[in-house]
């Protein structure tokens, strides 16, 4: 199995979102990433999906995903260049002590505390999956 990276245009009317999604698990896919945004174009928005699928078989979804009036254009993002960025959010228990600690680990792989509080922190990194595997 491989990852597919797939960016839908569809209409942007209720409703569309739950057909696509529901196409996707009616096949037995899982998707992996799922995000969802409005276009340049008012009447349309943009769906990007992660699902992991063998090549023939996510052919055939494409191909019924094509059929769904509500879809305009799939784009099977793996397939052309693309910059490609994970987002991750960590939080955990840390000590005054540790922050300082921490915070020197953290910016190594560019990452930022964004909150703290009096019992915990939670960290944001962007980045590839081997860098934030590091993280």
């Amino acid at each position: 199995m491989s990852q597919h990276v797939l960016s839908v245009i569809v209409e942007n009317k209720p409703g569309v979102l739950s057909r696509v999604v529901g196409l996707i698990s009616r096949r037995g896919f899982n998707i992996d990433s799922l995000s969802v945004g409005p276009t340049e174009d008012p009447k349309t928005s943009c769906i990007t999906m992660v699902v992991q699928a063998q090549s023939a078989i996510f052919e055939q979804l494409t191909k019924q995903l094509n059929k769904l009036v509500c879809v305009y254009k799939i784009t099977d993002l793996s397939k052309v260049s693309n910059v490609s960025r994970e987002l991750v959010l960590y939080r955990g228990a840390a000590t005054p002590a540790k922050i300082a600690e921490l915070k020197e680990m953290i910016e190594v792989f560019r990452g930022k505390i964004v909150d703290v509080s009096a019992d915990s922190l939670t960290i944001a990194a962007t980045g590839d999956v081997e860098k934030l595997a590091g993280l």
